[in-house]
């Protein structure tokens, strides 16, 4: 085991140096020192990172030129506490020179500990956002048109949008040849479509792309067929209050009347749905009191003589029977006021209760009374092809 210079200094050698004298022993003392000097103990090291060195360049930590005596001892208890506090393991070593003449990089010159960024000027910051604003804010590209007009949107959308189905199911319509554009059917994906201008159809039947309402009312007895009443009545528009958007009725029914009425807010096809020259269909259904004539229907056919000219059925059929009772059915395309029941009272059969089952396509079904139901695109369209739409 090797000795200190401490126990060699004041005479006591070990076995090695005994008979040896005390020169050997000194210069193994200084020489240790010195290590010791630039290495602390381990009971001396501190693990705290210490700052840069001195005025004039020099590092406090030790390894420059002055920062301690040369010879070990007792007195050189500073120069190990410097060097402890950056001596420890895994931090920065300092080289064998510092100061003005020492060469630059981790050998030389003050060092910081590990972990402590350099601060950063402000400026450099400044500049550093502004490039990065820069990166991001740059114009958008416009690139060429490669494939045809790129206006509108994609047809897909635009009829998943409308309630044809998820997207995935509106390529699936287009890959089958179900879906004409302006009277072409459509057998590529991604053809891009003008809502507003362009006629999409689906199986024929037209799509209705725009922001259109269809609803069908199973009007009660004892509600007027307008939108207000001035009067305070019951009306349509209490069913619809709260709509954002106006609705209109598409005709009347008496007050006394129920079944079904239609509402939306397609000015066009409402006008159409009403006007003689499309001749829509209406069919009721009446209570009247019998016993009834075989010739009724033909009389109603033929045409029976109001106050206001002929009015002729397209159909008429007893649905049933019980007694005296009946109820039968009566299908017409004219639209003038309380017509069916004056056509009746006129043939000597007065009604007593009143029901519209149909108006066109769109069937009054098991819907109850009261109740307001959207329309299906399915319905929508066959009402549009109903008036040349």
């Amino acid at each position: 085991m090797r000795s200190s210079g401490r126990n060699n200094d004041s005479g006591r050698g070990n076995y090695r140096g005994a008979g040896g004298g005390t020169s050997q022993p000194k210069s193994g003392g200084k020489r240790d020192d010195k290590q010791r000097a630039g290495r602390p103990r381990p009971e001396e090291r501190r693990y705290d990172v210490g700052g840069t060195g001195g005025p004039g360049g020099k590092d406090e930590r030790g390894g420059g030129k002055g920062s301690g005596p040369k010879s070990g001892g007792p007195k050189s208890t500073g120069s190990r506490g410097a060097a402890a506090r950056g001596g420890a393991k895994g931090g920065p070593r300092t080289g064998a020179k510092s100061g003005p003449g020492a060469k630059g990089g981790p050998k030389g010159g003050p060092q910081r500990g590990r972990g402590q960024a350099p601060a950063r000027p402000r400026e450099y910051d400044a500049q550093v956002e502004e490039r990065n604003r820069a990166r991001h804010n740059k114009p958008q590209i416009k690139t060429p048109k490669t494939f045809g007009d790129q206006d509108g949107e994609r047809l897909q959308k635009v009829l998943a949008r409308a309630g044809m189905g998820s997207r995935r199911a509106c390529e699936e319509l287009i890959d089958q040849a179900r879906v004409e554009v302006n009277g072409q059917i459509v057998m590529e994906q991604g053809v891009r479509v003008d809502p507003e201008k362009d006629e999409i159809k689906v199986d024929g039947l037209t799509v209705a792309t725009q922001s259109y309402l269809f609803f069908a009312l199973n009007k009660p007895a004892g509600v007027v067929s307008t939108m207000e009443d001035p009067d305070g009545r019951q009306c349509l528009g209490d069913y619809v209050t709260n709509r954002e958007t106006r609705l209109f009725h598409v005709g009347r029914l008496d007050t006394e009347t129920e079944g079904i009425i239609l509402l939306t807010n397609h000015g066009e096809l409402a006008h159409r749905l009403t006007h003689p020259r499309y001749g829509v269909k209406k069919t009721y259904l009446a209570a009247i009191q019998g016993p009834l004539p075989r010739d009724l229907g033909k009389q109603l056919k033929d045409g029976i003589q109001l106050e206001d000219g002929y009015a002729r059925a397209d159909h008429f059929r007893v649905v049933e029977n019980t007694g005296k009772n009946y109820l039968v059915e009566v299908t017409l395309h004219e639209g003038r006021k309380h017509i069916v029941r004056r056509m009746l009272s006129e043939a000597g059969f007065p009604v007593d209760k009143l029901v519209r089952t149909s108006f066109g396509p769109i069937a009054l079904g098991d819907q109850k009374s009261g109740w307001l139901r959207r329309m299906t695109n399915t319905e929508v369209g066959m009402l549009m092809r109903e008036v040349e739409l």
